[in-house]
């Protein structure tokens, strides 16, 4: 199982199937093993096969089906938190290493789509950053001239401008970056893991690592028993599974909302659009049939496991965007998704910490295609030829000074959050429970995570997340636990959906405690 298995269907998850692979279900032995099937995966797996490496890729569920499916595919080479913000964060050297890079990574995708002729609908467009609602003409064009300064020193490109069409900032203070970038990322991926097995690539869907022997050769045994034997790894598992503290400690899972809609085509010209709110909302198009197109918004951001009141948020977000296209359709699609913010801006990819041939891709930072693109070239570079120009901009060994408040700061929710087991429950009887509710229940100083799924079943759990430890928090939109700490998340019967976790939520029967019958019973302690 992976994030496929929640609530919530994206757009692209209804517009295009997952693609099937079997179980690994036999022993395997390769030149490099790759962990978690989404963008960074395949690319990297995509690359090393290309470079001539025989390359093995697994994922705990369908391929395709991790965060990658609950993107919104924008493909902007400009940092997520603005230039300004990481060149203050890494300098101006590091700062243009990532915006070389990210722009690469987009040629990257650009080139395959082309020597490929994959149908998924790429193209080239411009970016527009827009003032925020609350703003008026002076702050817009203050952060306007900010971020225009910040683009000259780094090399990228940025010109100023006067209003979108937008209602309210049609002659509003903007920016415009040229030569931005989207397209269908489940149309892309497939037609990338097709030729990858042409070239002699192995994939595996629902094959879970659950145990990882490092050494001079790496094990990887999955839930079937089977093991991945190789002599690099790889892992690209949205959060990483092979580490425990060190990179965890340095990102923050952060919950995002996005909704389509159909849109009369030439409504609103094709581009990207995002705005100078914090966290910002985002707009893109994509093409439909006939007259008819797709207008896709996201925002409304929040720290994982600190909210569950997603209806409310996808309110907002329709009530937002209406605004500003009052024209726009119905509805097509609803979900969320899961980003991780690193403390500095940039992904870590590169080599694991301590090991000479494990390697990571993680921190997408809301740039998820364009960091999983990045990887492909940038760890393909490190196992074949040990170096690659931008390595330092991403090294998940990095310990920039300027990012201590932030590191302190996010971690503050993984102190908060353990706190947690003094205060008392949030539902007191199991029995209270509707089909769809979840919550904590307390018995003395033990917490458990109980639930009724949608067919009302009933389901009982430790609360404690089987990472580190930190209590889950029910998410009443996807129908899952999510743990706010390193962005973990459970289904209902405990399975999990998402690293770094690697084992389910432990069952309250397996635990011997007498919470047991009172939970089964909906007792009134519990």
């Amino acid at each position: 199982m992976n994030v496929s298995s929640e609530a919530t269907r994206s757009f692209w998850m209804l517009d295009a199937s997952l693609p099937g692979a079997p179980r690994l279900e036999q022993d395997e032995h390769c030149d490099v093993a790759v962990v978690g099937a989404g963008i960074a995966g395949v690319s990297i797996a995509y690359e090393l096969a290309l470079a001539g490496r025989k390359v093995v890729l697994v994922d705990r569920g369908p391929l395709l089906g991790g965060m990658t499916s609950r993107t919104t595919a924008h493909l902007a080479p400009i940092c997520d938190d603005g230039l300004s913000a990481l060149i203050d964060m890494r300098g101006e050297a590091l700062a243009r290493g990532f915006q070389e890079s990210q722009q690469a990574a987009v040629d990257r995708i650009e080139r395959h789509v082309a020597s490929l002729e994959i149908d998924c609908d790429f193209r080239r467009l411009d970016g527009f950053l827009f003032p925020a609602a609350w703003m008026d003409e002076k702050q817009a064009a203050r952060e306007c001239n900010k971020e225009y300064a910040a683009a000259a020193k780094i090399g990228a490109e940025a010109e100023h401008g006067k209003g979108v069409p937008l209602k309210g900032h049609e002659s509003a203070p903007i920016l415009r970056y040229p030569e931005q970038a989207t397209f269908h990322p489940l149309k892309y991926l497939r037609a990338l893991l097709a030729d990858f097995e042409k070239r002699g690539g192995k994939a595996f869907a629902d094959s879970a690592v659950v145990e990882i022997e490092e050494g001079e050769q790496i094990r990887l045994k999955c839930d079937g028993g089977s093991t991945v034997t190789a002599s690099n790894a790889v892992f690209a598992t949205n959060s990483p599974i092979n580490t425990w503290v060190k990179i965890h400690s340095k990102m923050a899972p952060y919950r995002t909302y996005a909704m389509a809609f159909d849109i009369a085509r030439g409504t609103l010209p094709d581009a990207l659009y995002w705005d100078m709110d914090d966290p910002y909302y985002y707009v893109r198009l994509n093409p439909g049939p006939g007259k008819t197109d797709f207008l896709i918004a996201g925002g409304r951001d929040h720290k994982s496991g600190e909210a569950d009141d997603g209806e409310a948020r996808f309110a907002a977000l329709e009530a937002w965007i209406r605004a500003l296209v009052p024209d726009l359709g119905g509805e097509r699609a609803r979900w969320s998704g899961q980003v991780l913010d690193t403390i500095d801006y940039c992904g870590f990819i590169g080599r694991s910490p301590g090991s000479g041939n494990v390697f990571m891709a993680t921190g997408d930072s809301g740039q998820g295609m364009t960091h999983g693109a990045l990887a492909g070239l940038l760890i393909r570079d490190l196992i074949v030829d040990g170096s690659n120009p931008w390595e330092a901009v991403y090294a998940p060994d990095r310990k920039p000074p300027a990012a201590l408040t932030h590191y302190l700061n996010e971690n503050l929710t993984t102190v908060k959050n353990l706190a947690g087991y003094l205060l008392p429950g949030e539902v007191k009887s199991a029995g209270d429970l509707k089909p769809g509710e979840g919550g904590i229940l307390q018995d003395g100083l033990s917490k458990f995570a109980v639930c009724r799924d949608r067919d009302g079943k009933l389901h009982r759990h430790s609360a404690s997340c089987t990472h580190l430890g930190c209590i889950v928090h029910w998410n009443s939109t996807e129908q899952c636990w999510d743990c706010p700490c390193h962005g973990s998340q459970f289904a209902p019967d405990g399975a999990v959906l998402n690293g770094p976790a690697i084992r389910g939520l432990a069952r309250l029967e397996d635990r011997g405690s007498r919470a047991e019958s009172k939970v089964a019973s909906g007792g009134s302690n519990l």
